[in-house]
């Protein structure tokens, strides 16, 4: 099991720094999360709450993806990066795909797009994309994002999306694909169309389910031979023995807030640096 820090709800300028060092210290993957407005009012239930309210205040940073993650890439050797997740049915595909075509050239291949179909209705309005068929939009939207990222003449013609030959450049061939979300719909999506699944903070046993239904969904699919991705974020993962469940359970990576072991979800930022090398002592030593 490989290791990946989330970015999510740490202010802008801990960002790079904080990437620089979990570069240092060996982890695989830094994943930068995603919204582009915060309205007053949200009448869209969030769905990871048992109140449906967001997990943040308002006044939160979230930073464009693609702007973060090239400033990372400019100060670091090795480590992905990822989000976690981009709403991409809010999106125009072509805007999209050349973002992280450019990211994925300027940092040497150390992008993949974790994307899922978004929940608040309000943005999608502001954005001016319909909330109406977005999972069905997102399916197409993968495999319009493909063609374009493979280089030379493509074309396509489909439901939503409908387009004569045209290049897009720089290419990127080699971008993983991962999705987020718990529905039937969105394990498949994940299963079946992408690379990829990027859990919420399930206990450990209900993560292992998950992730056998993934399997069974990947081995009766077109993508069956192409190697599959589980980020798994668990409340449960703390301690060795908490890890190497989550690993017995099938998670190829611990996504996780360092931090959180050591000082509780709310730390400074040296606290957080402190912690990024201590977790990789304590725990990331003991895997492979």
């Amino acid at each position: 099991m490989k290791f990946a820090i989330s970015t999510a709800f740490s202010p802008l300028g801990e960002v790079c720094p904080l990437a620089e060092a979990a570069d240092r210290c060996g982890y695989d993957i830094i994943a930068v999360s995603d919204h582009v407005v915060h309205p007053h009012e949200i009448k869209s239930p969030y769905p990871y709450t048992p109140d449906g309210k967001p997990r943040w205040e308002p006044f939160t940073d979230w930073a464009d993806p693609w702007v973060l993650i090239g400033a990372m890439a400019a100060v670091t050797k090795q480590i992905n990066f990822t989000t976690n997740i981009f709403v991409l049915p809010m999106r125009n595909p072509f805007l999209a795909a050349k973002s992280v075509a450019t990211a994925s050239a300027i940092s040497n291949g150390r992008v993949s797009l974790g994307i899922g179909v978004g929940w608040m209705e309000e943005e999608f309005d502001l954005l001016g994309q319909s909330f109406r068929r977005r999972g069905k939009r997102t399916d197409e939207m993968v495999e319009v994002m493909r063609k374009l990222w493979e280089g030379g003449w493509v074309e396509h013609h489909g439901e939503f999306y409908d387009f004569p030959p045209l290049e897009m450049s720089p290419a990127a061939p080699n971008v993983a694909i991962y999705c987020g979300g718990l529905s039937k719909r969105a394990l498949r999506r994940a299963a079946t169309l992408c690379d990829g699944w990027i859990s919420d903070l399930h206990p450990i046993d209900e993560m292992g389910e998950i992730i056998a239904e993934l399997k069974a969904l990947r081995a009766d699919s077109a993508r069956a031979d192409i190697p599959f991705t589980v980020l798994a974020s668990s409340r449960e993962a703390f301690g060795l023995d908490g890890h190497k469940r989550l690993a017995d359970a099938g998670a190829t990576h611990c996504m996780t807030f360092p931090w959180a072991h050591y000082h509780g979800d709310v730390a400074t930022f040296e606290q957080k640096l402190e912690s990024i090398e201590r977790y990789a002592e304590d725990i990331m030593s003991h895997f492979d």
